[in-house]
């Protein structure tokens, strides 16, 4: 039987997924299906939010695009070339910032730029603009452990900023912050996203965070996850998180998810009973 034509997309779109499938331990008894038949297009300069129940396959399809799991289904595609490894013009932020302790804010801001044999002197120099962006200038040549919480997320933004990537893509990267820390760092991370002129694909679980930051919200399903709807955000920003449509997005967000999280728990639930 022949496989379905690959729906057209434009060579400029910054990603685009076709019939996205993702397996894990495919083959075998504990395999279990992650993500199926997804279709995304991203545009250059979008902030699209991934929102759903855990273990839905946001974080999955992040490392897909970044190319760092191999597809079981389907196509992706960033600026016109197929994904089929990582590359610097996709950069990947992770919950945990992973900077290397033993190295200097600096040098852990520039170590991809190590990586492709790059001068120290110009090392240094963009490690110092990337930390300008971020307001870490005057913590350039501080150790990680000794920078707060927030801080290190900043840090691993300008990491990522100084491979001067088309698409960033981010996984949970405020998840372990305290409430104001987090309100803070989302309004750092629109400003840094408007002077990049980069497409964010930005993974969460909280509601909240979806209505302050997303051009779009991409609800998926419960496991295997699949697209729900896309709801488009047309707000003004910074927005206010008490005003009407705010709320009324958050209510609307909140009644598409209710049904998905109560079937994943129920899934969870049947797994260890």
């Amino acid at each position: 039987m022949a496989s379905d034509p690959i729906r057209p997309f434009s060579s400029k779109a910054a990603v685009v997924c076709r019939a996205v499938g993702k397996t894990w331990a495919a083959g075998t008894e504990r395999a279990h299906e992650a993500l199926r038949g997804l279709d995304l297009d991203i545009a250059p300069g979008e902030f699209v939010v991934l929102l759903g129940p855990s273990g839905c396959g946001k974080s999955t399809l992040l490392y897909m695009i970044a190319g760092l799991e191999d597809l079981t289904g389907g196509e992706i595609w960033s600026f016109g070339e197929r994904v089929e490894a990582p590359s610097p013009d996709r950069s990947l932020i992770f919950q945990e910032t992973s900077l290397f302790p033993w190295l200097t804010v600096w040098q852990n801001v520039s170590f991809g730029l190590s990586l492709r044999g790059l001068p120290v002197a110009e090392r240094k120099a963009v490690a110092l603009a990337c930390l300008q962006r971020v307001g870490l200038a005057e913590a350039m040549h501080k150790r990680p452990d000794e920078l707060s919480g927030g801080m290190r997320q900043r840090v691993a933004v300008a990491r990522a900023l100084a491979m001067r990537p088309k698409v960033l893509l981010m996984d949970e990267p405020f998840a372990a912050l305290d409430v104001q820390t987090r309100a803070k760092m989302q309004d750092f991370l629109l400003d840094v996203w408007r002077d990049s002129a980069a497409s964010v694909l930005f993974v969460t679980h909280h509601i909240d965070e979806a209505v302050a930051l997303a051009d779009r919200v991409v609800v998926f399903t419960s496991r295997p996850g699949r697209i729900k709807t896309i709801v488009p955000v047309d707000l003004p920003r910074p927005r206010d998180p008490f005003a009407p449509e705010s709320e009324a997005l958050r209510r609307q967000l909140t009644l598409l998810l209710r049904d998905e999280v109560d079937r994943a728990f129920a899934e969870q639930e049947a797994m260890t009973a």
